[in-house]
């Protein structure tokens, strides 16, 4: 079972490549949806336990961003090249990063490759595996913040741009909803929670996470949320307290922010604090993904079969490979002809003359 999560990473990254939201094969995966400032980057980089996200005003991830964390044993690493914890991007195979800075700047470098720099957003999405004896076994996929004003050149619906962006992932019925949302807010006006009810109106496949409970109005705090008792999310509600802006500015380590989630937590919520934060969260997600690829795997490998059958009958249907064209290209342009006629007076009974005439344009 530990290598069912590696599997479907890797046929996320196929997919992500054909274009996974019109494929007729819907995989689980992880998708992270938060507005924007809602604190879904501290939680990625909580996860990771690296400082690796961009960071800034108005909408700063403004491509998908599929990441893949691969737990490597210390001793592996030590027998490897590197010996500590490294990055790859789809795009750059051959180059691996052992400086997360630099993993940040490629991927504002790959952003603004497709978008300019005046804050455009695009569907297309970067891939990234991260390689650390730290990390779970997990794939997540961090979509642009929900907004609501265009800033710079955006188009002025960018708010239902992101929107439609968002619903084409979290439609997937595969997928596990990861909405993110600020405690300090009511939580009857979760972006996030709101877009989720739209394709899980019952909560079935969609997880909480409540950041900034540091940040909460004196006096106040999130007990009766973070037990269920305010809103039902059916896998559960978790809590976390985000790197502060100051921590950051600091450089504060993420593991040093980690220990001050756990001290915050043992001290305001001690009677839940061991199933809320942000190493608690990694661990619930890695389990839940494991548990839903075994649950949706026999009918992921049926619609496998399926399409498989569909693309062998078609490639049957084309024909053989030609080899010789000039032998055979007399060949096909009778084959195109008959068929031709054939689709013209209803006749038709093998490959539609369209087929036939992209297979004339390659020669």
């Amino acid at each position: 079972m530990e290598n069912l999560i590696p599997t479907i990473s890797k046929l996320q990254d196929v997919f992500a490549v054909v274009g996974s939201n019109e494929s007729k094969v819907q995989l689980p995966q992880i998708i992270v949806v938060g507005s924007q400032s809602a604190g879904k980057s501290s939680v990625i980089e909580g996860i990771v336990g690296r400082d690796f996200l961009p960071r800034g005003s108005g909408i700063v991830t403004r491509r998908p961003l599929l990441i893949h964390l691969t737990h490597t044993p210390k001793d592996a690493k030590e027998r490897g090249e590197f010996e500590d914890d490294w990055a790859q991007f789809e795009h750059l195979p051959n180059k691996c990063f052992t400086d997360f800075d630099q993993v940040r700047l490629e991927i504002e470098a790959e952003t603004d490759r497709l978008t300019g720099k005046d804050r455009d957003i695009s569907d297309v999405p970067i891939i990234l595996r991260i390689f650390s004896a730290t990390v779970v076994d997990l794939s997540l996929i961090d979509l642009p913040g929900i907004t609501k004003v265009p800033v710079g050149q955006q188009p002025p619906d960018i708010e239902e741009i992101v929107r439609n962006m968002i619903l084409s992932y979290i439609e997937n019925p595969q997928s596990i909803i990861l909405a993110v949302t600020p405690a300090n807010q009511d939580l009857a006006n979760s972006e996030a929670l709101k877009l989720a009810r739209e394709v899980d109106p019952n909560g079935h496949r969609t997880l909480c996470v409540l950041t900034k409970l540091d940040l909460m109005d004196r006096g106040t705090d999130a007990l009766k949320v973070l037990m269920g008792q305010v809103i039902d999310v059916k896998l559960g509600i978790i809590g976390v307290v985000n790197r502060a802006q100051a921590d950051i500015d600091a450089n504060k380590s993420v593991h040093d922010c980690l220990n001050d989630e756990k001290a915050f937590l043992k001290k305001i919520y001690p009677s839940i604090a061991s199933k809320n934060g942000i190493q608690y969260l990694a661990k619930k997600l890695n389990k839940l993904l494991i548990l839903h690829i075994r649950e949706t795997l026999p009918d992921l490998k049926h619609r496998i079969t399926n399409a498989i059958g569909e693309v062998q009958a078609e490639l049957e249907a084309i024909g053989s490979p030609i080899i010789d064209k000039k032998k055979t290209f007399l060949q096909v342009i009778n084959h195109f002809s008959t068929s031709y006629i054939a689709t013209i007076d209803g006749s038709s009974k093998n490959i539609e003359a369209s087929k036939l005439y992209v297979i004339i344009k390659k020669i």
